[in-house]
């Protein structure tokens, strides 16, 4: 598809530890494999990763072309990171077969704003993401739902409320709750009854005075 995210790749002999050269060179190791497919290794630049990935997840398909061939499409599979930096070190990018489903991690976004917050209560997401199967054409980036459902504190949102596309089957129990919003906490001692505590003391100090 045209409106695909493309990502170039080039060939990698290198291996080990020799690929800390290839960082150093701005070159991010990387790995294409897949079903009946051998492990491919390759390298892309490590710049372009990094902004393709901040406008992908894990089930965006991107057109990938190694060394200026035809493109084919993958999924970003995994990505390993500096433990300190957080910058990625490598790379596991899965080569799809459109004519097969594949089941995917999705996230979750919630629409709109919650009624029941607006009184004071704090809105809380127990789950952010399902995972889902369908054809590659058709999973979704992310999965949505309303939150003005949310007009008390006993309401609930679940899994049963996704906005799921045609052709996709979100693997689920239909009745696990993905948000809520829990009512204000409510102060044990209040004001008054703190002032009560206090002067408690100083009536039996003056009752002892007078004695």
């Amino acid at each position: 598809m045209a409106d695909r995210p493309r990502l170039a790749a080039e060939r990698r002999t290198i291996t080990g530890k020799a690929v800390a050269r290839l960082r150093k060179e701005g070159r991010l190791p990387a790995v294409v494999f897949g079903h009946g497919t051998a492990s491919e290794p390759v390298t892309i630049d490590a710049h372009e990763f990094d902004q393709l990935r901040r406008h992908t997840g894990s089930s965006t398909l991107i057109d990938l072309a190694v060394d200026g061939g035809k493109a084919r499409p993958v999924l970003l599979h995994g990505i390993q990171v500096h433990r300190i930096t957080r910058r990625p070190l490598h790379v596991d990018l899965f080569a799809v077969r459109m004519t097969e489903e594949l089941t995917v991690e999705v996230q979750l976004v919630g629409d709109g704003i919650a009624p029941a917050t607006e009184t004071g209560g704090t809105l809380v997401h127990p789950v952010q993401s399902v995972k889902v199967r369908a054809l590659p054409d058709n999973l979704p980036e992310t999965l949505h739902y309303d939150l003005s459902a949310l007009t008390d504190y006993d309401g609930t949102i679940t899994v049963a409320d996704l906005q799921v596309p045609e052709g996709v089957t979100v693997q689920a129990d239909a009745t696990e709750v993905i948000a809520r919003v829990l009512a204000p906490r409510v102060e044990e001692v209040t004001a008054a009854e703190g002032e009560a505590v206090e002067e408690a003391p100083a009536a039996e100090a003056a009752e002892a005075a007078e004695a």
